[in-house]
């Protein structure tokens, strides 16, 4: 089978290596626009049992990224100078390039050489091809080209936010709210290497637009922002990477495939970051589709069962992940809570944990918050 992988982020990586590493024979041809060194952003975040889902198939892989990681238990929030930690919330990081280069190096053992600095400019460049592998983003040239087939649906949160990073090293994954005379500011921050940290910078459109960052520079941008969580940065300065101000799309495809063209990762669905890991969703799609093509006869049949039983998983994730970013959208108004009131809203706020799960997941954040509670209640 001779197959056009567009896009050489982990999604079109992790496909291009696992089809290829099972089946030898075939030929793939992976573009990627970008040069080899590139990548927007800083780490990569993942759940608790990070990567553990590659490990029944694929353990050398988990074997490659695990020692690279960063590791913690408990989730921070600080807010008006106080701080509450919530345990048993555990996640793991690891720098995006340093993820991207250790999927290519496998991607080049198992017999395949990406062709970067080389973008695809209509899809007539890709005649010829038995299968088409759209893992080529947000932007998606592949979705672009064909939005009513695969009935495509692309808006955007009200938030603004830009994503820098910075030497600081935090312990845990961690969310700082500050109030400003001119408006509300949340910063995602975490580390990903031992001594560097992604520190996402979020505000509400009505602060973006009090504090006139639409005319300010990059470089202006980021002095503010280093301004106003200058405690939290405790002396250092943020790095920007592109750092620009963006509102978070969000996309959606009710058709994965079309044709011998199918869509993968950012490219099909999009799960805000405040709730998931989008590089996971693109590395399970890779999965979900490698088996479905290898349990059906033919390429249709094949991208079919991939839709059927892959969107039902992504679409309850991805309403989970809406209802997050709604909560983020006023988190100005939660804000004004006191702080175990606020810690409680905004860890059950995608809606999928309940009293009982927490008491199991977080006992002593639990405990701590029914004191409070009760404290409340008599006062």
């Amino acid at each position: 089978m001779r197959i056009a992988v567009i896009g050489g982020g982990p999604g079109g990586l992790y496909f291009a290596y696992l089809w290829k590493r099972r089946h030898p024979d075939a030929e793939i041809d992976l573009f990627e626009q970008n040069p080899e060194g590139a990548t927007w952003g800083f780490g990569v975040v993942f759940s608790e049992q990070a990567l553990e889902f590659l490990r029944a198939d694929d353990p050398e892989t988990v074997d490659a990224i695990a020692p690279r990681m960063e590791s913690w238990k408990n989730i921070t929030l600080n807010l008006r100078g106080e701080n509450v930690e919530i345990d048993g919330v555990g996640f793991s990081s690891i720098g995006r390039l340093e993820l991207l280069t250790i999927l290519q190096q496998r991607v080049r053992a198992a017999g395949v050489t990406p062709r970067y600095e080389t973008s695809i400019q209509t899809m007539d460049e890709l005649c010829g091809y038995d299968l088409i592998v759209a893992a080529d983003g947000l932007n998606s040239l592949v979705r672009r080209s064909f939005e009513q087939p695969f009935g495509a649906s692309v808006s955007h949160s009200t938030n603004k936010f830009a994503w820098y990073g910075t030497k600081k090293r935090f312990a845990t994954l961690s969310q700082t709210f500050v109030k400003t005379d001119l408006g509300s500011f949340n910063a995602h921050h975490y580390r990903y290497a031992p001594a560097m940290s992604t520190f996402l910078v979020e505000c509400d459109a009505a602060t973006w637009q009090a504090y006139g960052f639409e005319h300010k520079t990059i470089e202006q941008s980021q002095s503010i922002c280093e301004e106003i969580f200058a405690d939290t940065l405790d002396g250092h300065s943020l790095i920007s990477n592109k750092s620009v101000w963006r509102n978070f799309p969000w996309i959606w495809n009710e058709n994965w495939s079309h044709g011998n063209m199918v869509l993968i990762g950012d490219a099909l669905h999009s799960a805000h970051f405040s709730i998931g890991s989008g590089t996971r969703l693109a590395i399970e799609d890779a999965i979900a589709l490698t088996k479905a093509l290898e349990a059906e006869s033919d390429i249709a049949a094949g991208l079919a069962r991939y839709q059927a039983e892959r969107k039902p998983i992504v679409k309850k994730l991805v309403t989970a992940a809406r209802t997050s970013a709604d909560w983020y959208e006023h988190f100005p108004e939660h804000m004004k809570l006191d702080l175990m009131d606020f810690a409680y809203s905004y860890i059950t706020r995608s809606g999928r944990i309940d009293d009982a799960r927490l008491r199991a997941m977080s006992p002593q954040f639990m405990a701590r918050y029914e004191a409070a509670r009760k404290i409340g209640s008599r006062s």
